[in-house]
C-alpha cells in the first residue's frame, strides 16, 4: 500500500455494566462524536462508515449513525465477532489505502446482556459447532460450563500440560490488569486484587476462575481514519499512522490435529503477527506497548508467545520477570485490557485503537509508556478472524 493512513480522532466513552448502560445508539453516539472532535472534523467530511457489532439487528450502524447526521455516505455493518471492531478498522485503513476515500469513520458499540456469552440462533447451525467438535474430543468439559470458559480454559489446560506451568502464572495476569486499569477512567474494574482472591474466586474451567474472566459491558468507541495528504490539506495533527494490518482467518490446523492452542486462535495470530512485521520492517523486540485480546488470562498468556513477545513456552518467565508491564521488555493492555475494561464485543478493538493512539500522542496520563513510537495491536474473535495492527508515531 503506498497511501498513508493516519488516524485523525478517536474516540470512546466509559464502559459500564449491562444494567447501568445506556442503549447502544445513545452509547455509538458518544464515541461517534467525540472522534470527530478529536479529529477536528464533522461528519460531512466522512466518504464511508464501518460499524461493527455482534448483538443488534441489522442496520444498527445506520441506527446510530443517525443521531449524529445523515449525510447518505455509505455505511457498512460488520460482525467478526470479538474482532468485529478491528475489522471495521481494517475495513476504513482500506479505503483510505486504496484510494477510494480518503476520511472514513469505524466505530464499534454492543449492548451485551449479563451473563456468559451465549448464542441467540438455536434453529440454524452454529458458527461453533466445529469448535465444540474438537473441544469435545480433546477434554469433554462438563455441559454447563459456558463455551467461552470451556474453549480458553481448555487452552489453558493445554498450556499448563505442555510447558509445565503453574496456574498461579495466570492469576497474576489478573493482578496486573487491575494494577493498569487503576490509572484509567474508562475501565470498570479499577479495584486491585491479590493473587490469593484471584484464585479464591469461583471456579470456571481448567486453570481459569471468574477474577480471570472478562466481564460483559456495554460500550463504544471509534476512530476517524484518513490519508496522509488529506490531514496535510486539512491541517490535521494526524500524528498516528497505521503503518501494518493483517487480518487472518482459520486453515485446516486449526482443527486437525485436534490441539486446543491452535483452536484459540494461536495459528491466527502468529500468521497476522507475522505479516505485519514483515509489512512494517521491524520486529516484536521493537515493540514497548501492546493493547491485546486478554478475553481471559489464558489467552492472554497465550497471545504473548503467539505475537513473538517471547519464545514459545517461557510465558511464565515473561510474567515473573515483570515484562509484561511497566518497568520491563513490554507493556502489555496499559489500559487494564478487556479484563478489568471489559469486554463490549463490537467496541473491543476501536477501544483498543484508542487507548494506542493515545499512547503513542502522549496522552495516556498517569498510565503513560514514556517514549513509546511503536505500538501493537490484537483482537481476535472465534469462528474465526484476527486482526493484527501496527501503529506508529510521525511527525
Amino acid at each position: 500500500m503506498t497511501v498513508s493512513v493516519r488516524v485523525a480522532g478517536v474516540g470512546m466513552g466509559k464502559f459500564s455494566t449491562p444494567r447501568k448502560s445506556a442503549p447502544y445508539d445513545q452509547i455509538a453516539e458518544e464515541a461517534i462524536r467525540a472522534a470527530l472532535v478529536d479529529a477536528d472534523l464533522s461528519l460531512t467530511d466522512i466518504n464511508q462508515v464501518y460499524a461493527g457489532y455482534v448483538y443488534g439487528d441489522s442496520t444498527s450502524g445506520q441506527n446510530s449513525l443517525y443521531r449524529v447526521g445523515m449525510t447518505g455516505v455509505p455505511v457498512v455493518n460488520v460482525n467478526n465477532n470479538c474482532a468485529s471492531g478491528s475489522s471495521a478498522l481494517w475495513l476504513a485503513r482500506q479505503a483510505v489505502a486504496s484510494g477510494a476515500a480518503e476520511c472514513v469513520l469505524a466505530f464499534g458499540f454492543e449492548q451485551m446482556q449479563p451473563g456468559a456469552l451465549g448464542s441467540h440462533w438455536a434453529d440454524r447451525p452454529s458458527p461453533f459447532d466445529r469448535l465444540n467438535a474438537v473441544a469435545d474430543a480433546v477434554q469433554a468439559a462438563p455441559a454447563e460450563v459456558p463455551i467461552a470458559a470451556r474453549h480458553f480454559g481448555g487452552a489453558g489446560l493445554a498450556y499448563m500440560e505442555k510447558y509445565g506451568a503453574a496456574p498461579e502464572m495466570f492469576a497474576k495476569v489478573s493482578v496486573k490488569a487491575r494494577k493498569h486499569a487503576a490509572q484509567n477512567p474508562h475501565a470498570v474494574f479499577r479495584e486491585p486484587v491479590t493473587e490469593a482472591e484471584v484464585l479464591n474466586s469461583p471456579h470456571l474451567y481448567g486453570p481459569l476462575t471468574r477474577l480471570q474472566a472478562c466481564p460483559p459491558t456495554c460500550g463504544a468507541a471509534a476512530a476517524v481514519v484518513c490519508s496522509a495528504e488529506f490531514a496535510a490539506r486539512r491541517g490535521l495533527a494526524a500524528s498516528v499512522e497505521i503503518t501494518a494490518q493483517s487480518t487472518t482467518t482459520d486453515q485446516p490446523g486449526s482443527f486437525d490435529p485436534p490441539d486446543m492452542l491452535s483452536l484459540v486462535g494461536y495459528d491466527m495470530t502468529a500468521r497476522a503477527a507475522r505479516q505485519v512485521y514483515e509489512e512494517a520492517g521491524i520486529g516484536p523486540e521493537d515493540i514497548p506497548v501492546v493493547e491485546l485480546h486478554d478475553c481471559f488470562t489464558t489467552n492472554e498468556v497465550i497471545s504473548y508467545e503467539a505475537l513473538g513477545l517471547t519464545p514459545e513456552g517461557s510465558a511464565e518467565k515473561f510474567i515473573a520477570d515483570g515484562d509484561n508491564t511497566y518497568g520491563g521488555r513490554t507493556v502489555v493492555n496499559p489500559s487494564g485490557g478487556l479484563l478489568s475494561k471489559g469486554h463490549p464485543l463490537g467496541a473491543t478493538g476501536l477501544a483498543q485503537c484508542a487507548e494506542l493512539t493515545w499512547q503513542l500522542r502522549g496522552q495516556a496520563g498517569a498510565r503513560q509508556v514514556a517514549g513509546a513510537a511503536v505500538a501493537l495491536q490484537h483482537n481476535l474473535g472465534l469462528g474465526g478472524a484476527c486482526v493484527v495492527s501496527l501503529y506508529r508515531r510521525v511527525r
